[in-house]
């Protein structure tokens, strides 16, 4: 578990917004190697691991490894660094952060400014932050100073919050959308790879642009058409709902260390979630159900309907303050989650059948 828990925050650490994913995608590509039988990067950018390649049903395990991201638009006379959006953000988490600017030099650190509060009037002190009245601050004294650091439009930066151990068995980190569905992934293959091979091939998938892609598919559309996989499985991040402020009734019941959360419904194929029900209850492994009326706005959706289509399951893991630099997640439930698929790619042989019935 050490191992895995270095690993993880080598991963977490790693900045990656959403089209420059390059930095953790070689930190869970060096970690691939050191037990797949195949690792390979494709042209967009997702990073591919491979137990069993000539088995079959083949089975795709995606988690998406970018993050949510600000990039530069525009650097002024006097230094100062505009930025616009790679992902959704609430301006107000932005207010007073550190950040990380992935320069052409290497990384710069910035400061994010706004106007100090004694100086607003006081209409001002009551309007919401937009990003439009932000800014980042890297020290210097002019565009040219700016310039000699290595940064240009278009440099992408991160806020500057790498993981940090809570009380218990929780983590708190950026990133975590959906890095760790990354990590899980990449987990449930080790799992695989020591056990006696599995009947299935097992490919675990780092797709990027998830947070940019929408419905459109980003980079899960392109590996899945590539792969052509009997049966997927997506695994991503979904609200805790262990904190105050939060409607139940909307979003169900799903509280950290209660293991991992299944889709059922829109592209959460039953066959597949039943099947992951039965795996879960043999194994002993804790879960709670979504319900997904509609689109579930992860790379599933992307998945589901590629080629004539792929039977899709999506498993999530609680995850309190969604986009933010304090993400906050339990070991645990990463861990029971890894195992669940493991356990599903072992449960499955040549003859399983995902036609609905």
């Amino acid at each position: 578990m050490k191992d895995a828990v270095s690993f993880l925050e080598r991963l977490l650490d790693s900045a990656g917004p959403s089209a420059f994913e390059s930095q953790p995608a070689r930190v869970w590509r060096e970690e691939a190697e050191t037990f797949a039988e195949s690792v390979t990067t494709d042209l967009t950018g997702n990073t591919m691991a491979v137990v069993n390649p000539a088995g079959r049903p083949r089975v795709m395990m995606a988690g998406h490894i970018d993050e949510i991201g600000l990039q530069i638009t525009h650097i002024d006379e006097d230094g100062f660094v505009f930025f616009g959006e790679i992902g959704g953000w609430d301006p107000q988490v932005i207010v007073g952060q550190r950040v990380r600017i992935l320069g052409c030099s290497g990384d710069v650190r910035g400061v994010v400014g706004k106007k100090a509060i004694h100086l607003q009037k006081p209409d001002e002190r009551k309007k919401v932050s937009e990003i439009s009245d932000l800014w980042v601050d890297v020290g210097a004294k002019s565009r040219k100073d700016t310039l000699a650091l290595g940064l240009r439009v278009g440099d992408p930066m991160v806020i500057d919050a790498d993981m940090v151990c809570l009380a218990g068995d929780r983590i708190a980190s950026r990133a975590i959308d959906n890095r760790i569905g990354a990590y899980v992934v990449l987990e449930a293959l080790r799992i695989l790879s020591k056990s006696p091979p599995p009947v299935s091939s097992a490919v675990a998938v780092a797709t990027v642009q998830e947070e940019i892609g929408g419905s459109g598919g980003g980079g899960a559309r392109s590996s899945a058409f590539a792969l052509e996989p009997d049966v997927a499985l997506v695994v991503d991040v979904t609200f805790s709902t262990d904190v105050p402020d939060i409607n139940k009734k909307e979003i169900g019941e799903h509280e950290l260390g209660g293991g991992p959360v299944l889709s059922r419904g829109s592209a959460a194929h039953p066959v597949v979630y039943d099947r992951l029900v039965k795996v879960a209850e043999a194994e002993g492994i804790p879960y709670t159900i979504q319900a997904a009326p509609r689109a579930t706005r992860t790379d599933a959706d992307s998945i589901y309907l590629t080629r004539s289509g792929v039977p899709t399951g999506l498993v999530s893991v609680p995850n309190r303050y969604m986009h933010s630099p304090n993400e906050t997640v339990s070991l645990s439930d990463l861990e029971w989650t890894s195992r669940l698929l493991a356990a599903f790619v072992a449960s499955l042989d040549s003859d399983t059948n995902f036609t609905p019935h």
